[in-house]
């Protein structure tokens, strides 16, 4: 699918850029001409060329010589369109992943969501539409907060699913689509690190609400439903992957084992939900399953398939539903290696 393509990928140091790399140098979506990280954080840049650089283990020999050959670390921000304007000539592929997306830090600051996650976007389909640029596919990533915003980074991430979906109708040589999921794995910011740190510091693991519930998803899954957009997205769709969801409560008991911690609940936090949503009531009527995959249609009409689009699902998807088991959740954390190592209880200690 990339063989030979030019792709950029906007905010390309954070958690997901860096696996995306990652997954783009191995060649399994075909070995790309040339990738460009566009990032604003030249700190974060010069990391990950170093840690490119002291690759050792031989199976990442592949990864290192495609790493010498192929990346490219560019310093720029989405907020600037003659930033953007500037990256983009020759780009075939783009994938905006430049995101503002901790939600008390988009409550206290909301003009500066919207600088990124909506005048970013706008700004990458602004350069391509009056530069007539021959940008064959962009990727706008999102997230479960997009689906029944009630925060503000959830807003600017709807609106931004909205603005790409739209650029379809002004950009008629580009293909616009969207992927949205919901908590990242041992992601940046996430509560699985959150808790590891604590348990690591004696405790206790801090917990908003004992009904909070989380999809599960680890970032090479991130990255798997971006690729199944990039084979088999139609102008206009919203990707999703089908994915386990399990409680947070269910998540600390695990992580914290025998371990004398205790849990505490310090209530929601600015505009963090209860429960994530991929898929909302109103979008179900024109949700279809593809794969592995929920697809959400493009509500413009313009944008509609004209043949058969396949069974809707008609129904909400929620992390509140289908909950995994304690067995089944530990097999999935294991799996992901994110269990700590398990103490021995000693004396004095209590076991959950």
């Amino acid at each position: 699918m990339l063989t030979e393509k030019t792709v950029l990928i906007t905010g390309g140091t954070g958690s997901l850029g860096k696996v995306l790399v990652r997954r783009l140098l191995s060649g399994e979506m075909g070995l790309p001409e040339k990738i460009i990280v566009f990032s604003r954080d030249e700190a974060k840049q010069h990391a990950m060329r170093v840690e490119y650089q002291n690759l050792k283990c031989p199976t990442d020999e592949v990864i290192y010589n495609n790493f010498q050959q192929l990346l490219e670390f560019r310093i720029g921000d989405v907020r600037d369109f003659h930033s953007i304007s500037a990256v983009l000539p020759d780009v075939d592929i783009v994938f905006n992943a430049a995101a503002l997306k901790q939600v008390p830090s988009c409550e206290y600051f909301p003009f500066e969501a919207v600088q990124t996650n909506i005048l970013g976007p706008e700004n990458i389909i602004r350069a391509i539409r009056e530069h007539n640029l021959k940008i064959e596919t962009v990727v706008g990533i999102s997230t479960d907060k997009a689906c029944k915003p009630v925060n503000v980074m959830g807003m600017t991430k709807a609106i931004q699913e909205r603005v790409f979906i739209h650029a379809n109708m002004d950009c008629k040589n580009t293909r616009f689509i969207c992927v949205r999921y919901g908590n990242v794995l041992a992601s940046r910011g996430s509560v699985i690190p959150l808790f590891h740190e604590q348990i690591k510091s004696g405790g206790p693991v801090t917990i908003t609400t004992e009904d909070m519930t989380r999809f599960l998803l680890s970032l090479d899954q991130a990255v798997d439903t971006i690729f199944a957009a990039i084979k088999s997205g139609r102008r206009g769709e919203t990707f999703i992957p089908r994915v386990p969801s399990a409680k947070v409560t269910d998540i600390a008991n695990i992580l914290i084992g025998n371990r004398a911690i205790n849990t505490i609940v310090t209530g929601i936090r600015p505009g963090e939900k209860v429960h994530e949503i991929l898929v909302s009531e109103e979008e179900a009527h024109r949700t279809i399953s593809r794969g592995n995959y929920y697809v959400i249609l493009p509500i413009l009409p313009e944008l509609l398939p004209k043949e058969g689009v396949g069974e809707i699902i008609g129904h909400e998807f929620s992390s509140a539903d289908n909950l995994m088991s304690i067995s089944e959740l530990k097999k999935q954390m294991e799996k992901f290696n994110l269990l700590l190592e398990q103490q021995t209880p000693g004396e004095g200690e209590l076991l959950r």
